[in-house]
């Protein structure tokens, strides 16, 4: 097919043609152009460059066509679904679309964590590279690096005021950040193995650890000291949770249970058998998630309303449960990912639960009809954790592909 251009634009063509190879030294060439071309000896300075300005143009404006095309695809897809457009949505309803807003590169091995600060416009990722870093979601630019840990950073946390951070590390210790002047204040020692989760209780005062070695210990954040050991799981303990008011923890093993604590007296209220493969993680369900979770096991359980609280878990058998801790049961399962299920979070909203798999997506399902409600082709690799922004609408996803993305709702 010949494209037809006119004789002014033929003219400027060649124009542009004759002006490349004069200043690309090809002068053999540019006399034999001017004469086949048949054209006037000077070129009007207005040609300088202008064949390279419209290839470099054509080059960043294709790029640009091919995510407008992305863009319109997933639109036309929400369409179709004939779900509500943004104006109808409601901020509760609102979760993570494709493509994501940044893909940020920096850590030297898998992210292990990723987490946002409950106050500034940032997020924190730690990684297998024993570093700790400190993003703006916002821009996507890179803040800086925390250094002190000489293993692999398993697990980060903020305390309810964002000035505290603290880390466990495979090194077997505990960290504890002052996150005005991001320098390290304590080292906690105690653990005799791998620690791979740690939180804060709600008041900020303790935190929590979960450990390699079987155990999770209480460590007072004033002066450093482990003032609880809880012993009970007959393997590597992989992840901690403290409920809304402290008066409880969650906790998941290689064991393949789900165990509930009683923070005051260290005993275990319930153990909770289903699962057929390693727990990796757990959380407790907020307030707003409580009529969704009554309605989803409604259809299960004929009996009064249901008081909570409620707990998920995910594991390596590639599903998630939701359990009723005043009774101990299993109330649903989710099942849909195709590999192990490695990081949980409910939506602000309470009508959703956000998962992360090694089947490389972030799923988000929906609790009153116990299904997936959206798929997201996340990572390149497995995917370690998310976070969900308690008021901004971003989702957080980290990855063993190194990278830390940032997925804004709508």
């Amino acid at each position: 097919m010949k494209m037809v251009l006119s004789q002014r634009q033929r003219e400027e063509l060649n124009k542009a043609i004759a002006d490349y190879l004069g200043s690309n030294g090809y002068l053999s060439a540019l006399t034999e152009f001017q004469k086949e071309a048949d054209m006037p000896g000077e070129i009007d300075k207005k040609y300088g460059g202008l064949l390279e300005k419209k290839w470099t143009s054509v080059i960043r404006l294709q790029k640009k066509v091919m995510d407008l095309e992305a863009k319109l695809a997933e639109a036309e897809k929400e369409y179709n679904a004939g779900g509500p457009t943004r104006e109808k949505r409601s901020p509760t309803e609102w979760i993570p679309r494709p493509p994501e807003k940044y893909a940020l590169s920096g850590h030297r091995s898998p992210v292990t964590k990723v987490i946002f600060h409950p106050i500034f416009s940032v997020m924190v990722s730690s990684s297998e590279d024993a570093t700790i870093k400190v993003w703006d979601y916002e821009t996507g630019d890179y803040e800086r690096t925390l250094k002190g840990h000489t293993d692999s950073v398993q697990d980060i946390a903020f305390d309810h005021t964002g000035k505290w951070l603290v880390s466990c590390s495979a090194d077997m210790s505990i960290k504890l950040w002052d996150f005005t002047s991001f320098e390290c204040v304590k080292t906690m020692q105690g653990h005799d193995h791998n620690v791979s989760s740690v939180t804060f209780m709600p008041s900020g005062d303790f935190i929590v650890s979960a450990s390699r070695d079987k155990t999770m210990k209480m460590w007072e954040v004033a002066t450093g000291y482990c003032v609880k050991t809880f012993t009970g799981h007959r393997e590597w303990v992989r992840m901690v949770r403290v409920n809304q008011d402290g008066s409880l923890l969650a906790s998941c093993s290689n064991d393949q249970t789900v165990r509930v604590w009683v923070v005051a007296t260290r005993e275990c209220k319930a153990e909770l058998r289903e699962h057929e493969h390693v727990v990796e993680c757990v959380a407790w369900a907020p307030e707003a998630s409580y009529p969704a979770i009554a309605e989803a096991a409604g259809n299960d359980i004929k009996k009064g309303g249901r008081a909570g609280p409620f707990l998920i878990s995910g594991s390596r058998d590639k599903t998630i449960k939701m359990w009723d801790i005043s009774i101990g049961l299993c109330l649903f399962t989710l099942i849909g990912h195709d590999n192990w299920v490695r990081g949980l979070v409910f939506h602000p909203g309470g009508k959703f639960i956000a998962s992360a798999s090694d089947d490389k997506t972030l799923r988000m399902w929906d609790i009153r009809n116990k299904r997936t409600h959206k798929t997201l082709e996340a990572h390149q690799h497995f995917v370690t954790s998310l976070d969900f922004h308690k008021n901004a609408p971003y989702v957080i996803s980290g990855s063993v592909d190194q990278f830390v993305k940032v997925w804004e709702c709508r």
